[in-house]
């Protein structure tokens, strides 16, 4: 089961998981690097919003949705 945990990497290149339960589980795992800081994407969430929700858009992306496919 593939699972996605937060983690801040510190300036010796060391990875630290946010929320570590225990410790991470042995094994290999993909780090997708995040090149904006979260709070500038959560921003520009409620400009972009303004635009996804209009029916046009809905209409555009219409033959994506779930029932269509």
């Amino acid at each position: 089961m593939l699972q996605t945990i937060e983690v801040e990497i510190d300036a010796n290149g060391q990875v630290h998981p946010l929320e570590l339960r225990d410790r991470l589980p042995m094994g290999r795992a993909l780090l997708t690097l995040l090149n904006e800081p979260m709070e500038t994407t959560l921003l520009a969430e409620a400009a972009l919003s303004e635009d996804w929700l209009k029916p046009e858009e809905d209409e555009a992306w219409s033959d994506l949705q779930p029932d269509k496919l």
